[in-house]
């Protein structure tokens, strides 16, 4: 079997705006001068490009017995029946139907997600929804981590 493993990077238009506020910044030391000028570009730039690769790093995984997804790490033992959610179930979930106590891997860009119940009795989190592009394959590879 092959683990699973997606980033959810950030689109590009994503990219195309933190060049945006470079270009604003070069705009705004304009005045004074050349050089401050192309330090506004740059720094803005980078700055904002730095924002945009941290939010665009996180990553989801099936490895080693666990769904690693951003930060958390939950064993599959732990995890109940998934649930594949199309772009408008996923909307839903993420908002009238979510639970507050859920966790999250939310990516507003990314239209699909799974959500898989969390079965753990000394765990509050009643289920974990995480975008993902491919949330078939997800499942599936927490289907057949679970079959071993």
């Amino acid at each position: 079997m092959q683990p699973y493993e997606e980033r959810l990077t950030a689109p590009r238009s994503w990219w195309f705006i933190a060049f945006l506020v470079g270009v604003a910044g070069a705009l705004i030391m304009l005045p004074f001068g050349t050089l401050p000028m192309l330090g506004g570009l740059i720094g803005g730039a980078a700055a904002a490009a730095v924002v945009v690769s941290a939010y665009g790093s996180a990553r989801v995984r099936v490895v080693a017995g666990s769904l690693v997804a951003g930060e958390a790490k939950i064993p599959v033992s732990a995890l109940g029946t998934a649930e594949v959610l199309d772009r408008d179930e996923a909307a839903a979930w993420r908002t009238y139907k979510a639970d507050p106590r859920a966790f999250m891997l939310l990516r507003s860009y990314i239209p699909t997600a799974l959500r898989v119940e969390v079965t753990d009795p000394q765990d509050p989190t009643p289920y974990v929804y995480v975008s993902t592009r491919d949330p078939e394959a997800l499942s599936a590879a927490l289907s057949a981590v679970r079959a071993q």
